[in-house]
């Protein structure tokens, strides 16, 4: 098979008795859409699993037509599903990408970042490997998508030492000076977020929750609201294993 696009599976919707919709993110066209014929069957289900890699040859009769695609798995991250932590990270960042992003709109910042992500997870399963970049992504799609954060200097004073905390309302960061006043009311902004360097669990679970509340607000709204779902999954096995529950 000549494969039009190097593509990381994203999500399958079933079509059909045994046809699935599948979404494939590119780094040439972004996120496409396409009918895989037997995608449920024995041969292609394990192929389509959210956060493979595989190469796919798309065809249309028209512009308005959905294509239908065959599709060759390059690389499987299948065993990873066996892992709740690792599993469910993919499961979420693909959902993520799947319900945000428009068709067919070149996105390569978010590609990158999510060709990363992966990698991190498979290389390093625990959560110190990969969660700040999970944290990251969440971010850069708000970015992406026009909802970018500013966490550069303090919307108060305008430095840009010792932020520590965000505002829920505009996005931007607050010194620990600036906010004494208002504590219970901001965003805890994590170290690594505002200094660089690693992030233990604690750390990761106060980024998610910051890069939570502006995609709950901004971002998966409506019908992409259900792949908050997956989110939810991902944070539960976080806080369970942080005894923050």
């Amino acid at each position: 098979m000549r494969a039009d696009y190097l593509a990381l599976v994203v999500s399958t919707r079933a079509h059909g008795e045994h046809g699935a919709v599948v979404r494939l993110m590119t780094e040439e066209d972004g996120l496409l859409a396409a009918y895989v014929r037997g995608a449920r069957g024995r041969r292609l289900g394990p192929v389509l699993v959210p956060g493979n890699l595989v190469g796919a040859a798309l065809a249309a009769r028209t512009e308005t037509q959905l294509p239908h695609a065959s599709v060759e798995l390059v690389h499987s991250r299948g065993p990873l599903l066996s892992e709740p932590l690792p599993a469910a990270a993919i499961a979420w960042a693909t959902s993520l990408v799947a319900a945000a992003l428009p068709e067919g709109q070149a996105y390569p910042a978010v590609h990158g970042a999510l060709v990363a992500l992966l990698e991190a997870v498979e290389a390093a399963p625990s959560v110190s490997g990969w969660g700040a970049a999970l944290v990251r992504f969440e971010l850069l799609m708000l970015r992406e998508l026009g909802f970018g954060l500013d966490l550069e200097a303090c919307a108060v004073t305008g430095e840009a030492d010792d932020l520590v905390a965000v505002s829920p309302k505009s996005g931007r960061a607050v010194s620990a000076g600036a906010a004494k006043p208002y504590r219970g009311q901001l965003l805890p902004l994590p170290s690594f977020l505002a200094q660089g360097g690693s992030a233990g669990l604690h750390d990761v679970l106060d980024g998610l929750r910051l890069s939570g509340h502006f995609l709950e607000r901004d971002l998966l709204i409506d019908r992409a609201a259900k792949a908050l779902d997956a989110r939810a999954r991902l944070v539960g096995l976080l806080e369970r294993a942080a005894g923050e529950r």
